[in-house]
């Protein structure tokens, strides 16, 4: 098997836990339209689908209600100046983040991060985190036509790194990810400790419980120690 040259991260629940900073901004969205907050929990299992859906979900409860429109606006509008306003106040890396990407780019092995978060977020996440620098590419839900689960993205950040996506693997907490990996005929390589999305149920190449965990994986797939990517063949 040909070694990977290039790992393809998520954002949000994979490399960075934001959910204290997300919720905080639902709160004071919540607040100004007079809905009561629904707490951490709920939220994790929101995230992952881009704003427009998140503040949907807060402003109805459900996963994949309609509110009414002029509410829609209003709970965008707000959320969005709340967000900004504390974006990385709590939002921490998870251990061993940082130290996986050093060593990845000591490696030369290109990184993309590929996110369903708006890009006006995305991209001062990454700078005030001091991430953007290990990206040579960032791809946001709104930065193409398609965002994941549709395989576009990865695609888009194969074709721009200069590999083939047999080349690639996308890591990941969530279905979308998952999804896209296999769409893309990426590798797929899912995270446990996300915000609670079982992805093991779509049989990922690779399943991690630490980031620190996915370097030995790189080096035993690229001596052929493991078997090929199932996400090819299925």
């Amino acid at each position: 098997m040909a070694r990977i040259r290039m790992v393809a991260f998520d954002l949000d629940g994979t490399l960075v836990d934001s959910v204290a900073d997300i919720a905080h901004a639902l709160d004071q969205m919540l607040c100004e339209v007079g809905i009561p907050a629904p707490g951490g929990d709920k939220i994790r299992a929101w995230v992952g689908d881009g704003v427009r859906r998140l503040v949907k979900r807060a402003l109805t409860g459900t996963l994949d209600g309609e509110p009414d429109a002029v509410l829609y606006q209003h709970g965008l509008a707000a959320f969005g100046r709340a967000y900004r306003a504390h974006l990385a106040v709590e939002t921490r890396l998870y251990p061993g983040a940082r130290d996986v990407l050093q060593l990845l780019r000591e490696r030369d092995c290109a990184m993309a991060c590929i996110t369903n978060k708006a890009a006006e977020f995305t991209e001062p996440l990454l700078e005030a985190l001091a991430l953007r620098s290990y990206f040579g590419v960032v791809l946001s839900g709104d930065s193409l036509t398609q965002r994941k689960p549709h395989p576009l993205p990865l695609l888009h950040a194969a074709q721009h790194c200069g590999v083939t996506p047999q080349q690639a693997c996308m890591v990941g907490d969530s279905r979308n990810d998952m999804l896209a990996a296999r769409a893309a005929s990426f590798g797929a390589v899912g995270v446990r400790y996300g915000y609670g999305q079982d992805v093991s149920v779509l049989r990922p190449d690779a399943m991690l419980d630490s980031l620190a965990e996915l370097p030995p994986l790189l080096e035993k797939w690229a001596a052929g120690l493991a078997p090929a990517f199932a996400s090819r063949y299925v």
